[in-house]
């Protein structure tokens, strides 16, 4: 069974903890065991799964966060440099989820993270798994 590290950029608790039940969920049916850790924002997500895969104590990793529009560019930075880091990371080999919602607003946000609904954590978590699989199809790893 896979050993999978959530990082969370936990901004807004009440809408990475419906993700994170997501994510759990989806690991412990499969039989998967997790690991969360925290970082302040989107953007330090790359950077924490970077440094865990250092570790080599995880097989696939989830980026777990929330990106809502403001008023500024600040949304346009945040979404783009995240995505791009954790797309970097994949191409280096690293089985990764990217559960992080890019959204207008919070309905939006709620809609996707809520686990009765479209349970953007637990596709996350299935597309970390199925990376892993495909890995392991290849024979790396």
């Amino acid at each position: 069974m896979a050993h999978v590290l959530i990082a969370e950029a936990r901004f807004y608790s009440h809408l990475n903890d419906m993700l994170l039940d997501g994510v759990r969920s989806a690991l412990e049916a499969e039989g998967h065991s997790h690991e969360t850790v925290t970082v302040p924002g989107a953007l330090e997500l790359p950077a924490a799964i970077a440094l865990a895969a250092e570790s080599e104590r995880y097989s696939a990793y989830v980026a777990l966060g929330v990106v809502i529009r403001g008023e500024t560019y600040h949304f346009e930075v945040v979404s783009n440099e995240s995505a791009r880091g954790i797309m970097a990371l994949t191409l280096d080999g690293l089985a990764i989820g990217n559960g992080i919602l890019t959204v207008e607003d919070e309905e939006q946000a709620l809609a996707r993270a809520d686990k009765t609904r479209k349970d953007k954590g637990g596709e996350a978590a299935k597309a970390a798994l199925a990376m892993l699989a495909l890995k392991e199809q290849f024979g790396i790893g």
